[in-house]
């Protein structure tokens, strides 16, 4: 195969575990390029489910049928059609107030944006006190 696609996938294997790889899989069917293309609906109810604070057996019920509605609902709206991040995806959800129509899955959303700087704030603390604790 290609040596450097080797290079790349062993080096992402190395820096992610299953769990961060299948978060991320997971966050990635939020995706809103090309009108929606990559959404899943199983993905997103599994990264619900890794929310048990946030989601109960009722809301993931709801969710799920929240999810089902929202799609065609953005499917449908022009002015979803050319998002190209989940932050725009985000801004456009409160600017149509579809965060109103559709909380629960406003409310995924928002986590799925704090995991992604929750995540790198608390690694860029971790290598921190790795540098501290290497020259102690």
């Amino acid at each position: 195969m290609n040596p450097i696609m080797d290079l790349q996938l062993a080096e992402f294997n190395d820096r992610f575990n299953d769990v961060n790889s299948q978060l991320l899989t997971q966050i990635a069917a939020f995706n809103p390029k090309n009108n929606f293309e990559t959404f899943k609906f199983n993905s997103l109810m599994e990264l619900a489910k890794s929310y048990p604070d946030d989601f109960n057996s009722t809301q993931l019920t709801d969710l799920g049928d929240e999810l089902n509605l929202y799609i065609d609902n953005v499917r449908a709206d022009e002015r979803f059609a050319n998002l190209n991040t989940i932050s725009e995806h985000a801004k456009l959800m409160v600017c149509t107030n579809k965060h109103l129509g559709f909380p629960l899955v406003y409310w995924l959303l928002k986590l799925v944006l704090v995991l992604l700087v929750a995540t790198a704030s608390v690694e860029r603390c971790f290598s921190a006190m790795k540098i501290v604790k290497t020259i102690l």
